[in-house]
């Protein structure tokens, strides 16, 4: 895949914000999807199949029962002339009138027409009479899939389903993208880990959400990698250096202001600068770098729905990309009453999709979670003159499906 001519967009990569709309697809455009690698399926559920999952041989392999019962041979009464238990090999070919007790799963005898339920048997001391419907409750050999078969095509996101399916043909392995590393570091002096704000201390608001933002959107962090920096220029040049992931979270230090390094860091170290501010609101300061060793740094705005919005809009794409999946377009969703579009920015409107459609639910400022908390989606609302009567829905929770209010 090619990366999008975006520079046809703008005037200069560096020197303006960039539109909402070009950011996100220039994040995902410049990530390199990670090499595949071979898994054991315990490690592989939020991977990407790298190959297609292939049927190695048919599944069932053998004609199985549907349910616990009987194994019957033509027109009843049956004979019971034995029991078929659960792991036993195949028993010998039936004759007409004759009946095995089963259970379900065990491979039929050569010769079965039907499997008789339990609940609709009647059964004597040594025979069994009922209705057996001909082929009934019967699973035959290659009814799931044949040798050979291709059942799910490559890119597909692995999940216990698919998990599931891959132990049926037998697989203990799985070729994967694996889920992209995210390391974060939360910059802030002014900032605590523990109780209330209070007088010049701020509670820290960021450090607590990421890491299930990170997993949700498909990456790999757990709290322990969460760290949290004072405001030095040379902490953060460190910390940058030696981070060991795919992904680098940075907040708090992607603005302009005295106590903000990240831009002076990544010059620093060499790495190109990608985004240098977006065009919405919240969250206009955010940024992305690339290292030479394919390493992206994603500098996250200080405050709490600003960081949270950078995340969903450049974080999010660039996870995609490294996971090897598209950038799927937003859902399109009525707004009853609709919301006013800003002159410049795309506004980024926290809402609840209801039947009615989707409604702000208010308390959007760029430092304030509580609409975030009460919402479904942010509403992407675009620049102009007027009011949007339809938006398109960027979900909060970065692993959610589409869905059309």
């Amino acid at each position: 895949m090619q990366p999008p001519d975006l520079d046809r967009q703008r005037p200069s990569l560096h020197q303006s914000s960039l539109p909402w709309d070009v950011a996100r697809e220039l994040a995902h455009a410049v990530a390199t999807p990670l090499r595949p690698r071979s898994v054991v399926l315990a490690e592989a559920d939020g991977t990407t199949l790298a190959v297609p999952l292939v049927a190695s041989a048919a599944v069932p392999p053998v004609d199985r029962s549907a349910m616990d019962g009987y194994a019957v041979r033509g027109p009843g009464p049956w004979r019971l002339v034995g029991t078929i238990r659960a792991g036993s090999g195949l028993a010998p070919e039936l004759e007409d009138g004759q009946a095995y007790k089963i259970v379900t799963g065990a491979a039929v005898p050569t010769g079965t027409t039907a499997v008789l339920p339990d609940e609709e048997a009647i059964r004597s001391e040594d025979d069994v009479a009922g209705s057996a419907i001909p082929g009934r409750h019967i699973r035959r050999a290659g009814e799931e899939c044949a040798a050979g078969e291709v059942l799910l095509p490559a890119g597909v996101v692995v999940d216990p389903s698919v998990l599931g399916l891959a132990a049926t043909l037998g697989l203990n392995r799985l070729t994967v993208l694996p889920r992209p590393r995210v390391a974060a570091f939360v910059t802030g002096d002014e900032l605590v880990h523990a109780g209330a704000s209070g007088p010049g201390r701020v509670r820290d608001a960021i450090g607590p959400m990421v890491p299930g933002l990170v997993h949700r959107a498909g990456g790999c962090s757990s709290p322990a990698e969460v760290r949290h920096l004072e405001d030095s220029r040379q902490a953060l040049v460190d910390a940058l250096a030696s981070a060991d992931a795919e992904l680098i979270l940075v907040s708090g230090s992607s603005a302009s202001g005295p106590a903000d390094h990240l831009r002076s860091a990544l010059a620093e170290l060499g790495a190109e600068l990608i985004v240098d501010g977006v065009a919405c609101r919240p969250g206009h300061p955010q940024a992305l770098a690339r290292f030479e060793d394919g390493r992206l740094v994603l500098g996250l705005p200080g405050n709490p729905l600003a960081a949270l919005t950078a995340f969903l809009t450049l974080g999010v794409a660039a996870l995609r990309r490294l996971r090897g999946l598209g950038l799927p377009p937003l859902p399109i969703c009525s707004v009853p009453g609709g919301l006013q579009s800003h002159p410049h920015s795309t506004r980024l409107v926290p809402v609840r999709v209801t039947a009615e459609g989707a409604v702000p639910v208010g308390h959007g400022g760029s430092a304030m979670l509580r609409g975030a908390a009460a919402a479904d989606a942010f509403a992407v609302v675009p620049p102009g003159p007027s009011t949007a009567v339809a938006v398109r829905l960027l979900a909060l929770d970065p692993g959610a499906g589409p869905w059309v209010g």
